[in-house]
């Protein structure tokens, strides 16, 4: 078999994309008929009853007593951020999505970045602890891959040091650290329903809290800062989720067993097949606790397996199959934030060596036995021919440089 990018036919007829949204029948039929109550009651925004309805049982499933539904998880954030009245600088991962950092310089604050724990992709309260100085106002844990960071250990910090705590748990719908769910971690966390996501809304996101306070002023922070029907306390911003984005939420609900199930078998078959290349690990998901196996992660050793991580995800693409290099630079690497902060940008190891060596490959497989199969028949064709992978990858990137 000739991989695509040597002149072979690619392995998958259409693109296999890693966050591919999967909306069932029966969640599009449950859709619609939400959809007409809505229409029917002429009732399609400002905290409508879907709405209400989707923040009741998101909190009940993370066992949190306040859920507050936004319009995304960014606009989470930073609403978050702005409830706590913080000024200083934050402490944060480097290695997530570059939005959790946005969102702490949206709100006039400083992003220190901290590195990872090599086995979890994980911020190392460690390093996170040696960061600390008097301006440091809070720390940003981030849960990754449907696994939960150590929260327990930054909490002793936080608590400690009399710092806010936030959870960046876009990854972790409804997943836990041994009997602990995510939702209840630090002062808040902060959800994201992005369509890519394990569990979409289409667009959304939603703040959990057990602080009666921090709920309050995120609810009214949401709606512009109104305090009553016609008071303005606070300034605020449009962070509203629609009725539409609750209804799909609502709709999606009694599909997540079945979801996380459907994502614990692709997850078992990527880890057999691709787990058994020669240079290539993968990361394990679940083992400290509940996981909805959002992500199947891998890690290239180039030594063992003969191609760089980059050449093994350019072939990938010729092959319609679009895996990520999640989270590939880390945010201290971009040049936003190394041209912001040019004198402060640290040195973290071991964030670049992971970044360097991760792969996310697709989920949400039509035919997860079958299609697993097929990709990792894909990846071990791609090292057969290694010598002819890195002279086409050469040749690629000097005709792309030189047009």
């Amino acid at each position: 078999m000739i991989p695509a990018a040597l002149g072979g036919p690619p392995a998958f007829d259409r693109p296999l994309c890693v966050g591919a949204p999967r909306v069932e029948a029966e969640t599009r039929a449950l859709y619609y008929r939400l959809m007409d109550d809505a229409f029917d009651r002429a009732y399609l925004t400002n905290d409508g009853p879907h709405v209400r309805e989707f923040e009741r049982r998101i909190g009940e499933l993370h066992q949190v007593e306040y859920c507050a539904a936004i319009c995304n998880a960014t606009i989470a954030q930073i609403i978050l951020l702005k409830a706590l009245r913080l000024c200083g600088e934050v402490i944060l991962p480097s290695f997530t999505f570059v939005a959790t950092a946005h969102a702490v310089l949206w709100e006039n604050l400083t992003p220190v970045f901290c590195d990872i724990d090599e086995e979890t992709c994980m911020a190392d309260p460690k390093h996170v602890e040696s960061l600390i100085t008097s301006r440091t106002c809070a720390i940003i844990g981030a849960h990754l891959f449907g696994n939960v960071c150590d929260a327990p250990a930054l909490e002793a910090i936080a608590h400690r040091l009399g710092l806010a705590l936030l959870f960046d748990a876009a990854h972790a719908f409804g997943c836990s650290l041994g009997d602990r769910t995510v939702g209840g971690f630090g002062k808040a966390e902060f959800l994201s329903f992005h369509a890519t996501k394990f569990f979409g809304t289409f667009e959304g996101g939603a703040i959990l809290t057990n602080d009666s306070e921090i709920h309050r002023h995120s609810r009214m922070l949401r709606n512009f800062g109104f305090r009553t029907y016609d008071d303005v306390g606070f300034l605020g911003i449009n962070g509203k989720m629609s009725e539409s984005s609750a209804a799909m939420g609502l709709a999606s609900l009694p599909r997540v067993s079945e979801r996380i199930e459907r994502n614990r078998i692709t997850y078992e078959a990527y880890r057999r097949r691709l787990g058994a290349i020669p240079g290539i690990s993968v990361l394990p998901v679940g083992q400290q606790g509940r996981s909805n196996y959002q992500y199947f992660v891998a890690f290239v050793d180039s030594e063992a397996f003969g191609l760089s991580r980059d050449v093994l995800v350019d072939a990938l693409w010729r092959e319609n199959i679009l895996a990520r290099k999640y989270f590939y630079p880390g945010c201290h690497k971009m040049d936003f934030y190394c041209n912001r902060f040019r004198e402060a940008m640290p040195s973290l190891p071991v964030t670049d060596s992971v970044g360097a060596r991760i792969v996310c490959f697709p989920m949400n497989l039509e035919f997860p036995e079958r299609d697993t199969e097929r990709i990792a028949e894909v990846v071990s064709n791609v090292k057969d021919h290694a010598r002819e992978m890195v002279e086409w990858n050469r040749r690629d990137n000097s005709n792309a440089s030189s047009s």
